[in-house]
């Protein structure tokens, strides 16, 4: 995904979270540019679990672990996730994400006995405003609403410093705080633009996930995990959500939809009042009716 903003800005670049994070301002707020890759940093140090220092890493390494506010309100978040999305966003399919797949780490091909064996439930991790617990075997992942999390932190931030000319990315996550440009790759051939549209109205997010982003050998072994299946998703090759609500919630409701069967995603998706461009792995995309309420200009380059 791609995103450009016309007016003079200044935007820079750091690697934070495993991804490239770009914030965008205008000129004369280039000095908050800093603040924002900060703020990134800390939620990493929060919600990782490649970071051996973070505190999500801790809570897998040691089964418990004394929370921060951050990790608090991500645990909280993606309980209310679980709940909204019938169990189909579970953070706890870290135990096939990190110790099956490895993604990001030494990858392999998880057995289908070992996905079987997997440990996936919710209900066994526990936690209040003080402290985290999880059962033996079992791992917490957090890369299903990580990002989004982390760009909303940095737009409500630069939104408390008046800053209302802004566009905040990490990977497939955007938070525009003023109308953008957005660009979207075709999920069969990365270097082609598949659709690009501007967005309505000011502080927009937009989130795209897709199992053509990780994956192990082939697309059929992608970082999307169906937590009730206990494997990858292979229905979705890309799906682009855009809509007013939090960045977090943006990428946790495009996690959770790809890896849902293809009816339910729709119908989940259209109780969410949000915009959404799909790319099913059949290559039929899928536009919501609403979607002249979210964004103009839509182009589709795949004709």
């Amino acid at each position: 995904m791609f995103w450009l903003l016309e007016a003079k800005t200044t935007s820079r670049v750091q690697v934070i979270m495993s991804t490239f994070v770009t914030i965008k301002v205008d000129e004369k707020n280039e000095k908050y540019i800093n603040d924002g890759f900060l703020i990134m940093k800390n939620v990493e140090m929060s919600l990782s679990s490649y970071n051996k220092d973070a505190k999500l890493f801790q809570l897998n390494k040691n089964l418990y672990v004394a929370l921060d506010s951050y990790l608090y309100e991500a645990l909280s978040l993606s309980k209310e996730y679980y709940k909204k999305s019938d169990g189909y966003f579970d953070v706890t399919i870290g135990s096939i994400t990190k110790e099956l797949y490895r993604f990001g780490e030494d990858e392999r091909v998880a057995t289908v006995s070992e996905l079987k064996s997997a440990k996936v439930d919710f209900n066994a991790l526990r936690f209040n405003e003080r402290e985290a617990s999880i059962k033996e075997g079992m791992k917490v992942d957090l890369g299903g609403m990580g990002k989004g999390f982390g760009v909303q932190k940095v737009a409500d931030y630069f939104k408390k410093m008046q800053i209302y000319d802004a566009i905040i990315s990490a990977s497939g996550d955007i938070r525009c705080l003023s109308t953008c440009k957005i660009e979207v790759q075709n999920p069969f051939d990365e270097e082609l633009i598949l659709f690009s549209f501007e967005t309505l109205g000011d502080d927009v997010g937009i989130s795209t996930s897709g199992n053509y982003n990780r994956y192990v050998t082939s697309k059929e072994n992608n970082h999307l995990i169906n937590p009730k299946a206990k494997k990858p998703q292979v229905l979705f090759a890309s799906i682009t959500l855009i809509g007013s609500i939090s960045s977090a919630s943006l990428d946790a409701y495009a996690t959770a939809a790809s890896v849902m069967p293809i009816s339910k995603a729709y119908e989940f998706l259209d109780t969410l009042g949000i915009g959404y461009i799909i790319v099913q792995s059949d290559k039929e995309i899928v536009i919501s009716k609403n979607i002249a309420s979210h964004v103009k200009n839509l182009s589709n380059f795949s004709k």
